[in-house]
């Protein structure tokens, strides 16, 4: 039986199998343009060649435009400057020292800075066959590390918990009322919210499951329960070793974690898939950091078929790289060969 993509990703999300795993591609901008420019291809047609059964739709940014200083790169929503590749790194962290009336009177961004009536049109191109996602990013963990400071935010958690619950609280208020606002417009255009934090890193999570049940995990929540509310499966892009944190994860609801990366400690596709396959959908897995950039076409097809072998059984596995974003350093004969083998070796 053949299924479209929406369908074959519902049914995975569902934990059935349908006819075959599902393809997911994230990739860099950077790489994205190689790629076309190698293959002739624009951006529709690129992603029919590889399989991709997603789609994205994006709200729009329609605030103040703030005049960034000399050699800044970005500046977020939250006032952080920032500076170096893509988004860079925070160059301030205006809350850093900040007393609680300071935290309550900061310029909070307006949620209705966000454009939300150019969704529809996005999702219309592609006539119901895709899987769709959507929604705000929402990095608040990044956010909070931005305003505060990383090492400044993990001292505070524990000599003035009430203050970095209150940054919590406020940036979390602004990425609720944003999504909301993107759901009234076009829930009925969006199958999965799609949201991203880094909460881990090679050797491990960045904060305790204690930590991070204590300051993180009621606003992430909140963020899955208004997904859920609006009849949307939510899935979280998160890096890094996060294995110990994955059983909170599940009881939070959460449907899918993504991207997976077998390489960083505690991550074991074999461990993963026994203890947790059934309750959680997992996406990604194919390492993007040795094997994508580093091996040859036939290396790369053997490592897609490896784990697949481990993750496909049941169902509830999306194949795709263990990176959010594809990295221009990828070779594109690469990306093909790991597409090409999941079509072959991926039917049920």
């Amino acid at each position: 039986m053949y299924y479209t993509s929406r369908e074959r990703v519902l049914s995975t999300f569902a934990h059935e199998k349908s006819d075959k795993v599902p393809c997911w591609c994230g990739a860099s901008i950077e790489f994205w343009e190689k790629a076309k420019k190698e293959l002739g291809l624009d951006d529709e047609d690129l992603r029919v060649k590889l399989g991709d059964d997603f789609r994205r739709v994006y709200a729009e940014y329609t605030g103040p435009d703030f005049i960034l200083p000399e050699n800044i790169t970005f500046r977020t929503v939250f006032g952080v400057y920032r500076h170096g590749l893509g988004y860079g790194h925070a160059l301030i962290h205006p809350l850093a020292e900040a007393s609680m009336k300071e935290i309550e009177n900061y310029s909070w961004p307006n949620p209705q800075w966000i454009n939300t009536s150019c969704i529809k049109k996005q999702a219309l191109q592609w006539d119901g066959k895709y899987a769709i996602l959507g929604g705000d990013w929402s990095p608040l963990w990044h956010d909070v590390i931005d305003l505060l400071g990383m090492e400044n935010l993990y001292i505070k958690m524990y000599e003035n918990p009430e203050l970095v619950d209150a940054v919590f609280e406020n940036v979390a208020n602004y990425y609720l009322a944003v999504n909301r606002k993107i759901f009234d417009e076009a829930k009925q255009f969006i199958d999965i919210f799609f949201i991203g934090n880094d909460f881990g890193g090679q050797t491990g999570p960045l904060l305790s499951p204690e930590l991070f049940s204590r300051f993180v995990l009621k606003h992430l929540k909140r963020l899955i329960h208004l997904g859920h509310d609006y009849g949307l499966k939510v899935q979280l892009h998160c890096c890094g070793g996060i294995e110990p944190l994955i059983p909170i994860l599940i009881a939070a609801e959460l449907d899918a974690l993504h991207a997976i990366q077998p390489d960083c400690r505690g991550m074991d596709l074999h461990h993963l898939k026994m203890t947790y396959g059934d309750k959680i959908v997992f996406n990604g897995a194919i390492d993007s950091h040795h094997v994508l950039i580093n091996s040859t076409p036939e290396i790369v097809r053997e490592k897609t078929l490896e784990t697949l072998k481990i993750m496909m059984p049941g169902g509830g596995y999306v194949a795709g790289a263990s990176h959010d974003t594809i990295l221009e350093e990828t070779p594109v004969e690469n990306l093909i060969a790991m597409f090409d083998a999941i079509h072959e070796f991926g039917v049920y």
